[in-house]
């Protein structure tokens, strides 16, 4: 059985003697997993930690079974990164920028230079390789960066906003290389603000707030549990607690903005029951629409945790392209 791909243990970082992680423990053992969390939230800390950027002030994590302070060499060799901001050599086309960070990261001369080319035919930019990186679309330089990450042959990728800035079209072609390289055998962490991302391609995700661990929760489970979401949108009632009431007949409850709240149903309890409720408290119920986002729902509860981590309920297990080439062998 493979080791599990994230162990956090008490994990903190302190950057310019302040408190970045907060404790972080929990572990993660999906084959492609998201990483949630508002701006600041410690999502790029986390992954600078294991890349060894910075050292841990308390605590321990890691990654496929190896220490990332006692073993930080072997848990390096076995990562491939994808940063968020751009990271290029100014005046290098593709085919070198790629053979160099291959070579960096421990292939030969020769085989650097023979992976960079399947690489970057691999995401689709073989006819563009010889091309400076800074003539590139940012489309393409989101697939340059993917390319220089999996060239040296990774067993797990650090994806850092892969879709950032792309259009519909380039969303949907780097969403189906995440999948096709996870299908291959390479575990993906895949850090993103975009719900619908980490929904298409993740089986676990564990959700940051203010350098705390919010939720872990397995989408894979929550999908085949058939959950029922509502979103329901309410008037009146000012003088009642609606939401309290539901959450007492076992909804789990979120709410929105302009008094819109969503709900998941347990089994035990029917759509009606909604409107009873409603009608005992004075509320109306404007507008009812039955949803499937059940990340989307499981986030917001994150959301409301208190102060000290805990969240406002009990956590739930959490809720394609055509295909080119096969992936890089030893990938």
């Amino acid at each position: 059985m493979p080791p599990p791909l994230l162990e956090l243990e008490g994990l903190e970082v302190h950057l310019a003697g302040r408190a970045i992680l907060k404790g972080l423990t929990g572990s993660l053992s999906g084959q492609v997993v998201g990483l949630l969390g508002p701006n600041g939230a410690g999502k790029t800390t986390l992954f600078n930690t294991i890349l060894g950027f910075y050292p841990p002030a308390a605590g321990r994590a890691r990654v496929l079974g190896r220490d990332i302070a006692t073993d930080a060499g072997a848990v390096r060799e076995r990562l491939g990164y994808m940063p968020e901001s751009e990271s290029f050599v100014l005046g290098l086309s593709a085919v070198r920028f790629v053979r160099m960070m291959a070579e960096l990261s421990g292939l030969p001369p020769r085989a650097a230079l023979e992976r960079a080319h399947e690489a970057l035919f691999y995401v689709g930019l073989g006819e563009a390789r010889y091309r400076k990186l800074e003539t590139y679309s940012l489309g393409m330089k989101q697939l340059a960066k993917l390319a220089q990450a999996i060239a040296h042959g990774p067993e797990l990728l650090l994806l850092d906003e892969p879709t950032n800035g792309l259009d519909p079209s380039a969303r949907q072609r780097m969403l189906g290389l995440v999948r096709e390289i996870a299908a291959s055998g390479v575990r993906i962490i895949l850090s993103s603000h975009l719900l619908r991302d980490v929904e298409s391609c993740c089986d676990e995700v564990i959700v940051l707030k203010d350098g705390k661990v919010a939720t872990i929760a397995n989408l894979a489970e929550e999908r085949a549990s058939q959950r029922r979401f509502l979103e329901i949108e309410t008037r009146g009632g000012e003088n009642g607690n609606y939401p309290a009431r539901l959450a007492a007949l076992g909804c789990e409850v979120a709410e929105l903005s302009n008094r819109k709240l969503k709900v998941v149903l347990p089994a035990t309890v029917d759509v009606r029951m909604l409107y009873r409720v409603a009608a005992e408290q004075g509320v109306q119920l404007r507008r009812l629409s039955s949803s499937r986002n059940s990340l989307e729902h499981l986030f917001l509860r994150a959301m409301e945790s208190n102060d000290s981590g805990d969240l406002a309920a009990p956590t739930a297990p959490a809720a394609t392209a055509d295909k080119p080439e096969a992936p890089l062998a030893g990938l």
